[in-house]
């Protein structure tokens, strides 16, 4: 790619920088200093800074009408604690880059360097760093920013790096290609007693234990099938630690996976009217809450086809995955609005997985992000 291997040092100390730097999500705002100031040298036609609160857009022009592409990366870290000891190991405590963000960042800076050499024939790319991918807050926050209302893109694409697939290979999927994700908390009340006299109260232990049950009863865990949907329990916390009174209120918590929106729907209706029944059986007042809810990916066939293209003109090995992808990702608020598609790449058959402490981003699968964004933004944005 033209003018892009003398930049790749540059864009590897970008990535360790941004790894020894981390910060969680809503809290990015160093993280998006040193994305406009590493912009800076690269200039865009435009920057739009403190989108969805801390997010980044870099716009580059073509002197031509045509379609606007976008392409995100994530800006935020997860609270998780390192383990390794690399000297760009993370410097801020409890926090660190355990998805691959800071290659994810550092690949869409690779794709400025390569606009601002060579512009857009047609139409703009938008550059988009994104905050608060971790807790499926951050895309809403963008697209209802009245400063994304000028973007408005023909089309978008994101990527996420799989360890566990061979280094390189492109990971493509038509329609769903990672779940709907959400997490239900049911808080229960009734009514505190003495611990000898529990008939005197209303206990929710039996209720807490009834949801479990009957949530079980609903898990399909084969991802194959169209009523694919995990339900894991996550929390529980009832009455206190003290032995002599009968609790009065607990709640529970349950992480819920579907492999489609539609699917998604049906089960927080279900889930939310089995809670509420069963609470009123044990005389419960019940509260309902969802939170960090991820809607699925769903690929538009034209987009994955710009992405099948620029894998093959590259020469890099295509996978086409049968079944999605079990982890939620909140690019999936984009890919409901706007054609577009998530891919893969494989970040090593040994790496350590996603989320774990021991997990660092591999600097030698930049190249292939770049260059498949790159190939993409041109299939779009050159003139026929």
């Amino acid at each position: 790619m033209e003018h892009f291997n003398q930049y790749l040092d540059t864009l590897i100390s970008l990535r360790k920088e941004l790894h020894q730097n981390p910060e969680v999500s809503g809290e990015e705002e160093k993280t998006a200093q040193r994305i406009v100031s590493f912009l800076a040298k690269y200039p865009p036609d435009k920057i739009i800074e403190n989108i969805g609160k801390t997010g980044v857009a870099a716009i580059y022009n073509s002197k031509n009408p045509g379609k606007k592409v976008l392409f995100r990366a994530e800006l935020d870290a997860l609270p998780i604690e390192e383990n390794n000891d690399f000297d760009y190991q993370s410097v801020n405590k409890g926090v660190s880059h355990k998805c691959g963000h800071d290659g994810h960042m550092a690949i869409l800076c690779g794709l400025a360097i390569a606009l601002h050499h060579k512009r857009p024939e047609t139409g703009s790319v938008i550059l988009l760093f994104q905050p608060a991918e971790e807790d499926g807050s951050g895309a809403q926050k963008v697209i209802s920013d009245d400063k994304f209302g000028s973007i408005q893109p023909d089309y978008v694409f994101a990527l996420h790096n799989l360890p566990g697939y061979p280094k390189n290979q492109i990971v493509v999927k038509n329609n769903t290609f990672s779940c709907a994700v959400g997490s239900i908390i049911i808080k229960l009340k009734g009514i505190i007693a003495h611990a000898g006299e529990p008939e005197n109260g209303i206990n929710p232990a039996l209720a807490i234990a009834s949801i479990i049950s009957e949530y079980n009863k609903l898990i399909e865990a084969d991802i194959s099938k169209d009523n694919y949907q995990i339900i894991t329990p996550i929390y529980i916390q009832m009455g206190e630690k003290a032995y002599g009174i009968s609790a009065g209120e607990g709640e529970v918590h349950f992480t819920v996976r579907s492999n489609g929106t539609l699917q998604m729907k049906k089960t927080t209706t279900l889930l939310e009217t089995i809670a509420e029944k069963i609470a009123k059986e044990h005389q419960l007042d019940c509260e309902i809450d969802w939170i960090q809810n991820f809607e699925a990916n769903e690929n538009n066939s034209e987009a994955v086809n710009f992405v099948r293209k620029a894998a093959k003109l590259n020469h890099f090995e295509l996978l086409e995955k049968e079944n999605p992808f079990s982890w939620g990702e909140d690019f999936g608020l984009f890919t409901q609005q706007y054609s577009g598609a998530m891919f893969g790449i494989g970040a090593g058959i040994d790496t350590p997985s996603l989320h774990n402490p021991n997990y660092d981003f591999p600097d030698d699968i930049l190249q292939t992000g770049i260059s498949v964004f790159n190939n993409i933004s041109k299939q779009i944005t050159d003139a026929n």
